[in-house]
């Protein structure tokens, strides 16, 4: 069984141009911890909330859930020891043979956030299990597996480690990384911290990766 859990997930969208509706930032979260209990505390509020004929989705997700929800839910999960990771990737920035394919940019944000965040995380004598939050086509969630997979190869040291990719809906623990990469989304698209200040000091890396530079491609 694995001693070190990786539960990952992304804010931001793969579209490449200044529109309503698009995202300026495209953040890779995740969140580790030793056991996953949380998940237990997650299904177990879950059920108080449904009791208390609480307006509840198929799932906790950040983006979707009314306020009230999304503070019992930041509630629960700061009650549990975890950390968390953020790289935070500035679309316009990306030179265009970065983003000529979603597959290159995600895998792209996944080396550095392996090789400088996350990775840290893992020991090299963990056993380390990575859960992913899958998106996209079928096609194209094979491909992000592979690109994950191999990032994982080229950064991890660990005694051993595999890479998992589900729904978010079907681990409590990828719904606790869908609220803290939302919190972190929020602060860096909109300067809303009232989520990200609740989870700060769990916040290992928060990483800009261009933040240095002065180019934008569009």
């Amino acid at each position: 069984m694995p001693d070190k859990f990786l539960f990952a997930d992304e804010a931001g969208c793969f579209t490449f141009n200044r529109g309503q509706n698009v995202s300026k930032y495209f953040i890779l979260c995740t969140v580790s911890m030793d056991d996953c209990s949380l998940a237990s505390d997650l299904l177990d509020l879950r059920r108080m909330l449904a009791w208390d004929d609480k307006p509840l989705g198929e799932y906790f997700h950040a983006s979707e859930d009314k306020q009230d929800i999304r503070d019992a839910v930041y509630e629960t999960i700061l009650k549990k020891p975890f950390n968390v990771q953020a790289t935070i990737m500035e679309k316009s920035k990306a030179q265009p043979k970065v983003r000529e394919t979603k597959e290159r940019f995600y895998k792209t944000g996944w080396y550095f956030h392996f090789k400088y965040g996350a990775g840290k995380e893992i020991a090299k004598e963990d056993l380390a299990l990575v859960t992913t939050a899958c998106l996209g086509t079928r096609r194209e969630q094979a491909a992000f597996k592979e690109a994950v997979d191999d990032v994982m190869r080229q950064t991890v040291k660990a005694a051993k480690w595999k890479t998992d990719f589900m729904p978010c809906a079907a681990d409590p623990c990828l719904q606790v990384a869908d609220y803290c990469a939302w919190a972190i989304m929020r602060k860096w698209e909109r300067g809303d911290t009232r989520s990200y200040d609740m989870i700060k000091d769990r916040v290992t890396y928060e990483y800009d990766v261009w933040e240095k530079g002065t180019d934008h491609h569009y």
